[in-house]
Parts: structure tokens; sequence; C-alpha cells
């Protein structure tokens, strides 16, 4: 299972958790369903900034590499 799919997983449970709750506490169905939505929307986005790839030239990303150019010499110097 990908880190992706495990990180969803885990926020699922989270969801499930707090519905349940929320309903315990007689909290209106309609603002159950609004809370779900906005932490399912919230799940994707933290998981997909996550676990995203990287740039394999990250690795060097903030180096600088310093090249000195020297005029060619001249044979008859």
């Amino acid at each position: 299972m990908s880190s992706f799919a495990t990180y969803l997983v885990g926020f699922l449970i989270l969801i499930v958790g707090l519905g349940i709750a929320a309903y315990l506490l007689n909290v209106p169905t309609t603002w159950i369903a609004v809370g779900v939505i906005v932490l399912l929307g919230v799940g994707v986005l933290s998981a997909t900034t996550r676990t995203k790839m990287r740039d394999s030239g990250s690795e060097t990303a903030g180096t600088t590499t310093v090249v000195e150019r020297r005029p060619p010499t001249s044979p008859n110097a």
C-alpha cells in the first residue's frame, strides 16, 4: 500500500470517529455532512502534499558551481 493510501485510510478513520462523536453529541446531520466533506478535502490536500514525488534535481538545489574561464594562451607569449 502506498504512503498516500495509508495516509488517507488513517484520515478516514479519524473522520468516522469525529462523525460518530458529533452524532452522539446531537449535532444536526447537515452539519456532520458538511464537516465530513470539508475534512475529506483537507485530507486529500494534505496527503497529496506530504507524499508528492520529489524532483530528481532537488538534491543539487541551492548549490552553486563556480567555473573560472581564462583566455587561451597564445603560442608566442
